[in-house]
């Protein structure tokens, strides 16, 4: 007794890929699994609305490293849209401020509509948003009842798909860019139609290249950790799994350890520039690189040493 929770924590090294539920923050769910693994590093990305449901990737120990790569990593989001009402926070956590007729429009007539949306636009974020201006975040501001200019943002829309038109009631499926705010889009593909919109209910379905059918659910996570951390830590994914989307460079042993000791060393790629996962022997992860076209690639995060685990 009277040690803290701190000094009981133990490295632990992974990620899980958690199915937020509603009615959570992303801290709090990240602090409950934390606190589950006896964890004693750990970090989200890419938070979710309290209200929103679906893939939050929590990271720990050595997988923090590739929170960056993941907030830059495009997302798919199942939306509920609700026609015909606005409200103040663009979802249905907030006060109606507008209402407007629900057109009696076809389903592919809001295919159309939705198509529209595809590809690259500058998009207003709204003021509910942890964006900041002169120092205060938005929604402090609107919860003032204070509105500022906001600077339109670049967005990517790589594909949107329409799931169901019935009424008020309007279903699709996004892929879209970092920093494409949902809420927003609705109110946009609304006022195309002629109306006004807010977000019922938002899913995300992906995030990078992580599919649907490995998230775990909270309720999963907490019995799966009922008699100790050990079987939940079994259930985490290698750092380096948030990372597909990256080329492989593979290193021998003496280049392994130059390139872990900040050197830039010889990748057999001489025509290839970017960022690159790179492996030791024995296909121990050792950190991401950057190809520099040259040949060569040059240590930007490491991740391990060569001989060890990460």
């Amino acid at each position: 007794m009277g040690r803290g929770r701190n000094s009981r924590s133990e490295p632990v090294d992974g990620l899980l890929l958690l199915n937020k539920p509603a009615g959570v923050t992303s801290n709090q769910a990240l602090q409950r699994v934390k606190r589950l693994l006896n964890a004693r590093k750990a970090g989200h990305t890419g938070s979710l609305d309290p209200a929103a449901t679906g893939m939050l990737p929590l990271c720990f120990g050595e997988a923090t490293k590739v929170c960056a790569f993941l907030l830059n990593a495009d997302k798919t989001y199942r939306v509920t849209a609700k026609i015909g009402t606005a409200t103040d926070t663009g979802d249905a956590t907030g006060s109606v401020i507008d209402s407007a007729d629900v057109p009696q429009m076809t389903a592919d007539e809001w295919d159309s509509v939705l198509q529209e949306f595809r590809g690259e636009s500058l998009q207003v974020p709204p003021m509910y948003s942890a964006l900041k201006k002169d120092g205060k975040r938005l929604y402090e501001l609107a919860r003032k009842g204070e509105t500022v200019e906001r600077e339109p943002r670049p967005i990517r829309i790589d594909s949107i798909e329409l799931l169901e038109a019935a009424g008020s009631r309007l279903v699709f499926r996004v892929r879209c860019s970092k920093g494409t705010y949902v809420r927003s889009l609705v109110e946009d593909i609304a006022r195309a139609a002629g109306t006004v919109a807010h977000t019922a209910r938002l899913h995300r379905e992906t995030v990078a290249d992580f599919g649907v059918d490995e998230m775990v659910d909270l309720n999963a996570v907490e019995l799966s950790a009922a008699e100790g951390p050990s079987p939940l830590r079994d259930c985490l994914l290698p750092p380096d799994r948030a990372l597909t989307g990256l080329p492989e460079v593979r290193l021998d042993a003496a280049r392994a350890e130059r390139f872990c000791g900040g050197q830039p060393v010889a990748a057999g790629n001489p025509d290839s520039a970017g960022l690159a996962r790179v492996y030791g022997e024995e296909q121990v992860f050792l950190g991401v690189g950057e190809l520099c076209g040259d040949g060569k690639v040059a240590p930007r995060r490491i991740f391990g040493r060569p001989g060890g685990n990460p």
